[in-house]
């Protein structure tokens, strides 16, 4: 009986754990050349929801750590070889927008809806594509600077929880992110004899 009980927890358990475990998705252009790009610049997506300044400030120091062992610096410079943006979902289910390159800078608008692709006033391109982000997910865009097109996304769930402890939220972005950023850059294609 105690054996049997033994065995039941046990699988209790792993289904716990299983659902609490974060899941990682990414997606890249296999056309890129990621060993060309050494530097990369944050850029706001406009239309995305915003969160609290101390959120913002933990997400984009996790993925700036990880970003340093893949070997790229973060910078200020609009001739960075990257643009990150990313988008978090906390309290509710977020659209995913998508970035306008205009003149004279960066700016970001929103993607499809219905009508077509629009951007600001201007000369402007408008690239992306609209996907669902769920509560407690964070999205990471990476755009090419030079093509002005995405090269790598991933997303994490279970990585934000508003309810947690700083420490705690920390903990687990630094995880999170760690786990989306094991397959950065993407590896390169073997060439076929």
């Amino acid at each position: 009986m105690t054996k049997r009980l033994l065995v039941l927890s046990a699988i209790v358990l792993a289904f716990a754990t299983s659902a609490f475990a974060q899941d990682i998705k990414y997606n890249f252009d296999k056309q890129a050349n990621f060993a060309a790009f050494k530097t990369y610049k944050w850029v706001a997506i406009k239309g995305a929801q915003p969160i609290n300044d101390l959120v913002d400030k933990q997400i984009k120091a996790a993925i700036d750590a990880e970003l340093k062992t893949k070997g790229l610096t973060a910078t200020d410079s609009d001739s960075a070889d990257l643009y990150i943006g990313y988008q978090a979902a906390v309290d509710q289910d977020k659209q995913y927008t998508s970035f306008t390159s205009t003149t004279g800078g960066w700016g970001y608008g929103p993607g499809w809806y219905g009508a077509g692709w629009y951007g600001g006033g201007g000369l402007s391109t408008t690239t992306g594509q609209t996907s669902t982000i769920y509560v407690g997910q964070l999205a990471v865009d990476i755009y090419s600077s030079q093509a002005k097109n995405l090269v790598w996304r991933g997303t994490a769930t279970k990585t934000l929880d508003p309810k947690a402890k700083p420490e705690k939220q920390e903990k687990n972005l630094a995880k999170a992110m760690t786990k989306l950023f094991k397959n950065f850059p993407p590896p390169a294609e073997k060439k076929k004899k």
